[in-house]
């Protein structure tokens, strides 16, 4: 989940931890986002890079609070970008703060985020064709899975999809099993945990789509996790239930829950 310390957040921190607790809760985990995918040059308007310093002290003081009610766990999301200076501070940021878990997302193409549309268009605003920025996206999923800074959690796969501007958006196995499958081979061979998003599901699906989670569970797979990526009270626990029962008729008997490189398993 995500709070006003991300720049997209709607509800304080303490307004999340208070929802979370009050709906029965168990383990809550707080993800700010850590855009340096994003260069000063492109940023939008509404967009500023999080306060690290004021986000891990509030952060913990209310991560202590809590102690005994509720397991809340203090995290970070890294969007992913090629560029080694972002690497670095990613580094920096886990040698400072010593986050509890690592949140890894591929929200950018060329530091432009796809959630503004210009990723899927051309230099003379063209737009381009969906499988070209669909595999570009995808190869870039892949290339994130060996940055050379800790991770634990391999966010919303199929992202590219979300605010894409064709007529068919979907991105599906049969059209990119091979991009796929070299994905979801390597989050198991490195022993990360796949997520599964539940932006979406009020149409019926997830991030990444259910036939993905599925084939994840073929190929070996077990490491699965939910998020709600709520930015605000009102979607804490967002179609948990739905997902959950997903999950089960797939096979899975647990979610993983990270924790300062302690992978707890959850059964469901």
């Amino acid at each position: 989940t995500h709070s006003t310390f991300s720049f997209d957040g709607v509800s304080t921190l303490p307004q999340m931890l208070s929802s979370a607790q009050k709906a029965g809760v168990a383990f809550y985990g707080v993800s700010e986002h850590f855009d340096y995918d994003v260069p000063p040059t492109v940023q939008n308007p509404d967009f500023s890079y999080i306060d690290q310093e004021e986000y891990f002290h509030s952060a913990r003081h209310l991560q202590e609070d809590y102690q005994g009610v509720m397991n809340v766990l203090i995290g970070a999301e890294f969007g992913y970008t090629q560029d080694v200076n972002a690497h670095s501070r990613y580094a920096l940021t886990i040698e400072k703060y010593r986050p509890d878990f690592i949140v890894n997302s591929v929200h950018t193409c060329n530091g432009q985020d796809y959630y503004y549309k210009k990723p899927y268009y051309d230099a003379q605003g063209k737009l381009r064709d969906k499988k070209e920025v669909y595999r570009e996206y995808l190869q870039l999923v892949y290339q994130s899975l060996f940055v050379p800074y800790a991770y634990d959690i391999v966010a919303h796969v199929g992202y590219v999809a979300r605010y894409a501007p064709y007529q068919d958006n979907a991105i599906t196995l049969a059209e990119y099993q091979e991009e796929y499958d070299k994905i979801l081979k390597t989050v198991i061979e490195k022993g990360k945990i796949l997520e599964v998003n539940a932006k979406g599901c009020s149409k019926g699906e997830t991030t990444p789509s259910y036939e993905i989670v599925q084939r994840y569970f073929e190929l070996g797979g077990r490491n699965i996790s939910y998020a709600s990526d709520a930015h605000e009270t009102g979607a804490i626990a967002y179609c948990r239930t739905e997902i959950i029962q997903i999950l089960k008729a797939i096979g899975f008997t647990h979610l993983t829950v990270p924790d300062n490189g302690e992978y707890i398993q959850i059964e469901i």
